[in-house]
């Protein structure tokens, strides 16, 4: 009984979110002016208890970020840097695998203009944005600001600091046609973030990983040597080894402060999730690791190495400075690649990442110098230099190779061109990780190898695990999930053969439906209305619309968690015809289907806000996900539900939907 009224609560909570159309989030706006031809557009929202939204800096294949247009900007204003923003929290999603980035309660944006038209008197503004609770909604709202009078006289006058001062606030106009405006935030106080934790350890065994490269390892027992022999007295090299070891940690957290000051806090982050910066990256990557391989070595001028060795003869705190600066440019070939690799992937975190991870590094390098100093004794423990120093450098550079690619995949993914599909990605990391495997067994050797007589229990025992690894990796190409690095290749969905290459051959593309194609699980799906429509009718069996998202979390733990039980999966196959439709599809409607919303009044001009429409209009509503079940007159066949995380009562619901229809 009790689960019984649990279930009808449930229901009826659904019903009533279903009723109506949901806007958790209300804005209002406002100008400031800051001089006679500047002024602040803020944009102010109020959001509903448990909902929130997305910021703006919400990586690339994570939940929607929110997106400013700006109508008639040409001639007319001037966009003044790049739109701001109030303090966001940030929290790792499980389900994309990115950290995502949010706004409780309330949200500030702002965008500073200056004004070129003396006869403008009005500027109208556009946001996108995704809200999320159980059920995720596509928004946009639109803004009119109203400005006061300009005297064309005033345009050419410079910008003065005179005070602040509020003019009228305006509310909702028709909707903006699109130009660019690119957002950067405020410097905001975030919520703890757990990611700098993880960022200063992979930094800190970067350091260690620097550590026993060819060119810093041989300068352990020399710098140690010079400390013990030159001071006065051992109290005092100990001190001196101490002051050196600070240095190392002051040169590379002033590289980071340098790295965070001069692109800003979270400009890297917004340049990261860029297709062209993570083609970049990738290209600098390959670089590092041909270097590592033993191509060529990255060497800073010479010049620099003796001007700083002459300034280290001084002696004092200013001569120990400028030792561990000699050590940072001496060894750059070595540490040059990891200190690049480390600042591309805490640059993607934004914020102070890149000064935890320099922080991280260094310390892991200054580590060892400081206590061999100090105890002198353990110098006799420490392995001797050899050819393993280069078999370190070497493996290095086939982990730099294969995390290039992920960059690389990133700029495929954005740009939606199918040239790095998962099967590509996983054959090129098979073929990368089973080099390294067979260069770790003794099978090949790279040009500044020592000969090899024999290899090391440590080294075959590295040599077996990676390739373990590789063998692991070669069912990926096959279709098998990979769960261990799920968080590096491109999803099964984008691949060339999304049901993997043994598929049932009754669901490959040769014989899928016009308009048709391989969804979540292997399941036959329709993106197109009509296509999918007609289909269902010349087999005769139920439609299932789908009103999903790109960027929806709940539609994707839906299905991931539901879709993916067996009878539901059966039902989904072979009872229906399921139909997706996307309400953040980006791409433009073609000029003729463009129109205005009889409903909302507003422009329908994507693909996504045609959905949107359709869904508002016909449904009342405009949650995702959302499912309907309808027959072939597109009359309802039972009440659409949404968010269902319980497979029984999605079941129970999919089966009274086809029952009905059999009737």
């Amino acid at each position: 009984m009790k689960k019984f009224l649990l279930a009808l609560i449930t229901l009826l909570a659904f019903a009533n979110v279903n009723a109506q159309i949901v806007k958790p989030v209300k804005w209002t706006s406002k100008v400031e002016k800051i001089s006679d031809t500047e002024f602040n557009l803020i944009m102010e929202a109020t959001i509903e208890k448990d909902w929130h939204v997305y910021s703006q800096f919400t990586p690339e294949n994570g939940p929607l970020p929110a997106e400013f247009t700006f109508e008639n900007a040409k001639g007319n204003f001037e966009l003044l840097g790049k739109t701001k923003e109030s303090p966001y929290k940030k929290q790792y999603n499980d389900v994309f695998e990115v950290d995502e980035y949010y706004f409780e309660k309330k949200a500030t944006f702002t965008q500073k203009i200056k004004i070129k038209n003396p006869k403008l008197t009005s500027i109208k503004a556009k946001i996108d944005f995704q809200v999320c609770k159980d059920v995720c909604i596509n928004e946009f709202n639109t803004f009119t600001f109203q400005l006061p009078k300009i005297e064309a006289s005033t345009l050419n006058l410079p910008v003065s600091n005179t005070d602040t001062a509020v003019v009228d606030t305006t509310q909702i106009a028709p909707a903006a046609v699109k130009t660019t405006a690119v957002a950067e935030a405020f410097e905001p106080k975030q919520a703890e973030d757990k990611g700098l934790w993880a960022i200063f350890f992979l930094a800190f065994l970067g350091g260690f990983a620097a550590l026993l490269t060819p060119c810093v390892f041989p300068m352990i027992p020399m710098t140690v040597s010079f400390f013990t022999k030159q001071s006065k007295n051992p109290a005092q090299g100990k001190r001196n080894a101490i002051l050196y070891g600070i240095s190392i940690i002051a040169i590379y957290v002033v590289l980071g402060l340098a790295i965070t000051g001069i692109f800003g806090a979270d400009a890297l982050n917004a340049l990261s999730t860029n297709a062209w910066f993570n083609v970049f990256f990738f290209l600098l990557l390959v670089v590092f690791a041909v270097s590592f391989l033993g191509a060529f070595e990255i060497m800073l001028p010479n010049s620099w190495a003796n001007k700083v060795d002459k300034q280290a003869d001084r002696g004092g705190i200013v001569g120990i400075l400028f030792m561990a600066l000699a050590l940072a440019i001496v060894s750059f070939s070595c540490t040059g690649p990891i200190v690049g690799t480390l600042l591309v992937e805490s640059a993607s975190k934004g914020g102070i990442a890149p000064i935890v991870g320099m922080l991280g590094f260094s310390s892991a390098l200054a580590l060892p110098f400081m206590l061999f100093a100090m105890f002198p004794s353990w110098m006799n423990s420490l392995p001797k230099s050899g050819g393993w120093l280069n078999t370190v450098k070497v493996s290095l550079g086939f982990l730099e190779l294969a995390l290039a690619f992920k960059f690389l995949s990133n700029a495929d993914l954005v740009l939606q061109l199918h040239l790095v599909e998962r099967e590509v990605f996983l054959a090129i990391w098979i073929a990368i990780f089973g080099t390294w495997a067979l260069y770790l067994l003794g099978k090949i050797t790279t040009p500044h190898d020592s000969p090899l007589t024999h290899i090391s229990v440590g080294r075959l025992s590295l040599g077996l695990l990676v390739l373990a690894f590789t063998v692991y990796m070669i069912p990926g190409l096959f279709g098998a999930p990979l769960k261990l690095i799920s968080a590096f290749p491109p999803p099964q969905t984008y691949s060339e053969s999304p049901m993997g290459f043994f598929g049932n051959s009754s669901e490959n593309k040769q014989d899928l439906p016009d308009g048709a194609k391989i969804g979540e699980h292997g399941i036959i799906t329709f993106t197109d209305y009509e296509k999918g429509f007609a289909y269902a009718k010349r087999v005769n069996k139920p439609i299932m619309l789908d009103f999903t998202g790109f960027a929806c979390v709940n539609c994707r733990k839906m299905e991931i968690n539901v879709w993916s039980d067996e009878k539901v999966l059966n039902h989904l196959k072979n009872d229906v015809v399921l139909i997706s439709l996307y309400v953040d599809d980006k791409r433009e409607l073609p000029k003729n289907e463009q129109f205005i919303s009889k409903s909302t009044g507003s422009e329908i001009v994507t693909i996504g806000d045609k959905w949107t429409d359709f869904v508002i209009t016909r449904y009342k509503t405009n949650t995702q996900p959302y499912y309907v079940i309808t027959d072939l007159n597109e009359q309802k066949l039972n009440e659409p539900i949404s968010y269902t995380p319980d497979v029984k009562e999605y079941l129970a619901w999919l089966k009274d939907g086809i029952g009905k229809f059999k009737k």
